[in-house]
């Protein structure tokens, strides 16, 4: 690989700023360069918060064409969303920030190569960004100098993005005489990656989950509503000791969350 050859690894130094890889423009060709088994995030969804920067590693194989040196070859992967190309978004820096690419020798044949994304508040600016995301990688192909050939490489697979969520729990009072009632209450909240912050999740359903002390299951007790600030309520008769929860499932866009356990003890 061209930049920071050290022994059989190559190493694709920090692209945090897109344009660290541009030259000269060449002919978008194809340069024989094969890329195959791409993972990114072993495959998971990659959750995000308002604030905490998400480091999701990535991998992928790469095959040469016969003749061609790694040194005269340029690879890192795109990821965009799935309403844009990978071109488009590598020209308007819209792909997911990387910080560099680790390639060596494989075994097999061919090279391996791994990395990590960037992801903070500084790129996704947007709740519409809790979306499918497409995998490509972009080959370049040098001669010298030269940039002579350069691809984009697509259909290698796609990853969602999700605004976190959570929700809190309180079960009262504590301890409760058997017979009379328990309020358990919580709350609801997703990140908002517009306003950089935690918002009240409005309308959201969660079930009330009731385990026995003693045991390891959980059950379902009812489904309750939010309510338009996020809070939950629910009223049920105390009857032996144990753990109150709530749980709420995930969307397309919103992953789903789970509170701690409250124990009430029932005298």
């Amino acid at each position: 690989m061209r930049t920071g050859s050290s022994g059989t690894v190559a190493v694709l130094a920090g692209a945090l700023s897109l344009g660290v890889l541009c030259a000269p423009p060449a002919q978008a060709a194809d340069t024989g360069i094969e890329v195959t088994n791409m993972v990114v995030n072993g495959g998971r969804t990659i959750i995000v918060g308002p604030t905490v920067t998400q480091r999701p590693k990535f991998s992928f194989h790469v095959t040469l064409p016969r003749g061609v040196s790694f040194d005269d070859v340029d690879v890192h992967p795109v990821v965009h969303r799935y309403d844009t190309t990978p071109a488009r978004a590598y020209e308007r820096s819209a792909e997911i920030p990387w910080s560099g690419v680790n390639c060596g020798y494989a075994p097999s044949g061919g090279y391996d190569c791994k990395g990590d994304f960037y992801l903070d508040r500084s790129f996704l600016d947007s709740n519409g960004d809790a979306t499918t995301w497409k995998f490509a990688v972009i080959a370049k192909l040098w001669e010298g100098s030269e940039l002579k050939k350069e691809e984009f490489l697509t259909g290698l697979g796609y990853i969602r993005l999700k605004r976190d969520a959570r929700v809190t729990v309180n079960a009262s009072p504590e301890p409760v005489i058997k017979g009379r009632p328990i309020t358990v209450i919580g709350k609801i909240i997703r990140a908002d990656w517009a306003l950089n912050k935690y918002t009240n999740y409005a309308g959201k359903q969660a079930t009330l989950q009731f385990r026995k002390a003693g045991t390891n299951t959980y059950t379902v007790v009812r489904t309750v509503t939010a309510n338009a600030t996020g809070d939950l309520r629910a009223a049920v008769t105390a009857s032996v000791d144990g753990y109150w929860r709530w749980s709420v499932g995930g969307t397309a866009t919103t992953a789903g969350a789970g509170s701690t356990a409250d124990y009430v003890d029932v005298r």
